[in-house]
């Protein structure tokens, strides 16, 4: 059996300016990275005057370690779309090194729904993460130098809020004493290091509309506190402009295929766990404008990703969706239902019976909590058995929702074109988008609203010292803004250990924290890490070039 980068360098691709050309993109509206790459002229494509095309949001169930193929999905689902003759765009999120070189893996599907040339959109694509780690560190650097050469703005080093970042699975680097040699070296104090991905400069990026917006939202960014308790912002330091010219092209989005030359915008990565989790706005509201059906997808489960797209993203940039997929494989709702990984290859209808909860309460989240139409793709396995994919089917119905078999990794578009047909159907259907909370809520309502709402937990618990800080930040002026919940993707709960749909929990959230330039309140529950670590048996063991430059062993 080939591998997904076997897949990939054995299929030929089309040179960008072809893939633009399909797209309707003007040759001027183009900046070509070579043969099969390319940023976008976002605004000139979005002041065309054609109207925007159908919004379809891919979600998934809770993550397992049996995978469930999100990404995939919504790649093949796009092909199928197109398969069935409409003109359909693909829109992710870009890949961070450390899940690359780390134990998760890539982002640009598998089998023969991918997007291509995966080695580069994997790896160093072009440069975006490079510059939002430079501009993260430079606002890092202009901070502690303002400190040393004075601290005119009077900042308590103790109440610095922001770190450095490396787009790396570091651990080492998580927490760290800088400024050490004496005087000429800087102020000694704790510091520590984020993931690129995790950085509220991603965020920015990702939620900005305009060159002129990024500028903006980088400047009200809050870096630090002062002694009397007063925020500092990026834009105190002078830093805003510096930081925006290393990312006036970071801030482009990225052209690429996948392996069936459908269009793909390819731009952005914030982590759902720690921020929204979806790919830019640029990209989303170009890729609007170039095709009739836009698929996208947000990260992790639909209580983190699909939340945050629709209680954040949709909200600040007036976004609907036309429909939902939520993925699900039978491997991973065995799981839920308490299987070993181990026993996964063979029938049992009693443990599929104990995981579909999750599933349920997913698919119910996004019909009756949002009022969205969905549909349940099934991730399919050789090892599914009738049997089990319609109990599956069956207790889909009961909540008036269509199950599509979902054969991508196997098929390419055309084993999505059952999903692609009863999206289009769904896209045609009632729809009765709402949000999960109202903004003019407290911090603590909002939270406790997403808490029950979506997680179906009983409540909330803020510790003593988040208290304090809803209480400061609202008191900043910060009460108006949405809630990013920051969680373990592992269970609707903050125990990563709950499986399926557990009741009877309290969420408990220790930290709060204003990312004022995205938006958005981070709510820091159970033990979230920004910086994560490679496990014993890294995938960068696996990789390597051969002498003509070729890359082996990426997936």
């Amino acid at each position: 059996m080939l591998t997904d980068i076997e897949i990939a360098q054995s299929t030929p691709m089309k040179p960008i300016y072809e893939i633009a050309r399909n797209a309707g993109i003007d040759e001027g509206m183009l900046e070509p990275y070579g043969k099969y790459k390319a940023k976008l002229d976002a605004r000139a494509i979005r002041a065309q005057t054609n109207a925007d095309g159908k919004l379809i949001l891919v979600t998934a169930i809770t993550p397992t370690p049996a995978g469930e193929g999100k990404t995939t999905t919504t790649i093949g689902l796009a092909d199928g779309l197109r398969k069935i003759g409409k003109k359909s765009i693909v829109a992710l999120r870009e890949p961070s090194l450390g899940p690359v070189f780390g134990i998760k893996g890539g982002a640009a599907g598998g089998g023969y729904a991918q997007v291509v040339p995966m080695e580069d959109i994997n790896l160093h694509f072009t440069g975006d993460f490079h510059a939002i780690g430079a501009a993260n560190n430079l606002l890092a650097a202009m901070l502690d130098n303002h400190i040393h050469q004075g601290n005119a703005l009077n900042i308590d080093p103790r109440r610095i809020v922001w770190r450095r970042c490396v787009d790396m699975n570091d651990r080492q680097l998580r927490n760290i004493v800088d400024g050490l040699g004496g005087r000429v070296n800087g102020v000694p104090r704790e510091d520590g290091y984020d993931i690129t991905v995790a950085s509220e400069i991603m965020a920015v990026l990702c939620l900005a509309d305009s060159l002129t917006d990024l500028k903006e939202r980088l400047s009200r960014m809050v870096v630090a506190y002062t002694y009397d308790e007063q925020p500092v912002t990026a834009g105190q330091l002078k830093a805003a402009g510096a930081m925006t010219a290393l990312l006036k092209d970071a801030i482009k989005p990225n052209l690429v295929q996948t392996l069936e030359g459908t269009p793909a915008i390819v731009h952005g990565g914030p982590f759902a766990n720690i921020a929204h989790g979806c790919n830019s706005i640029m990209a989303t509201r170009t890729a609007l404008k170039l095709g009739d059906y836009i698929v996208t997808e947000a990260g992790f489960g639909a209580d983190l990703g699909a939340e945050k797209f629709l209680d954040i993203k949709c909200r600040v940039n007036g976004l609907t969706p036309d429909a939902v997929v939520v993925v699900a494989t039978v491997r991973a709702l065995k799981m839920h239902g308490g299987l070993p990984k181990n026993d996964l290859n063979h029938e049992d209808l009693d443990a599929l019976k104990k995981g579909l909860p999750n599933l349920l309460q997913h698919v119910e989240n996004m019909t009756k909590v949002y009022g969205l139409p969905c549909v349940v793709a099934i991730n399919r396995f050789p090892m599914d058995t009738e049997a089990e994919l319609q109990l599956i089917e069956d207790e889909c119905k009961a909540l008036n929702v269509n199950v599509a078999l979902s054969e991508v990794w196997a098929k390419g578009g055309e084993g999505g074109v059952k999903l692609a047909q009863e999206v289009v159907r769904l896209c045609d259907s009632e729809n009765h988008f709402r949000f999960s909370y109202p903004l003019d809520a407290t911090i603590e309502e909002k939270i406790a609203a997403i808490v029950k709402n979506v997680y179906h937990g009983d409540g909330v618990m803020l510790t003593p010292n988040a208290k304090k800080q809803a209480a400061q930040l609202e008191k900043l002026g910060f009460g108006g803004l949405p809630v990013c919940m920051a969680k373990t993707q592992y269970s609707f709960s903050d125990d990563p250990t709950l499986l399926g749909a557990p009741k009877g929990f309290t969420v408990t959230v220790r930290n709060l924290r204003v990312s004022a330039g995205a938006g958005f309140i981070v709510a820091l529950t159970g033990d979230i890490m920004t910086m994560p670590g490679l496990p014993k048996a890294p995938a960068a063991e696996k990789i390597d070039v051969d002498a003509e430059g070729k890359i082996m062993g990426l997936f």
